[in-house]
């Protein structure tokens, strides 16, 4: 694409034909700055798109647990032990004494040991993991980012399971 298309004599070479070679090399950059520009316009609109997900994603988050999932009756599966100032579970607005209904995918019903919760932490770090706790008879949910902090782990928590 780059090669000279005259020889040392300063005339074009015989061996191409020189028209057809500068009317490739032109539509071949035509083509490029194309590509640029659509990949630019996918690029906004991705942006958007996600903007528009995340907004969506916050404003279901707000709402009421019972009013997204009337059919499920969900069961405690673990208790919150203690929730160290400043963590990502402070932030997340955990406190000592909620009960677990959800923690990401992890509910009573799936829930083994406590590994399922650090299998999902360790996957999770530095985005967000949706929780539905129970805090005084009232299902709330949270959502909690598992990250490096000053403290021990990546919550900044102690998760016990409650026992059946």
């Amino acid at each position: 694409m780059d090669e000279s298309l005259i020889d040392a004599e300063q005339y074009p070479r015989a061996d191409i034909d020189v028209y057809l070679v500068r009317n490739t090399r032109h539509k071949v950059k035509c083509l490029q700055n194309d590509y640029k520009d659509i990949m630019k316009d996918i690029e906004i609109r991705l942006h958007e798109l996600h903007a528009a997900e995340r907004e969506r994603k916050a404003h279901s988050d707000s709402r009421n647990v019972a009013e997204q999932k009337p059919n499920k009756s969900l069961l405690p599966f673990a208790t919150i032990d203690l929730v160290s100032p400043e963590s990502p579970a402070k932030h997340a607005g955990l406190e000592v004494g909620d009960k677990l209904l959800e923690f990401g995918s992890v509910d009573s019903e799936n829930f083994r040991a406590l590994q399922d919760i650090a299998a999902i932490v360790q996957h999770s770090v530095g985005t967000h993991v949706s929780l539905v706790v129970l805090r005084h008879s009232r299902e709330m949910r949270l959502t909690l980012e598992p990250k490096k902090w000053a403290g021990k782990g990546l919550l900044g928590c102690s998760i016990v399971p409650i026992q059946r």
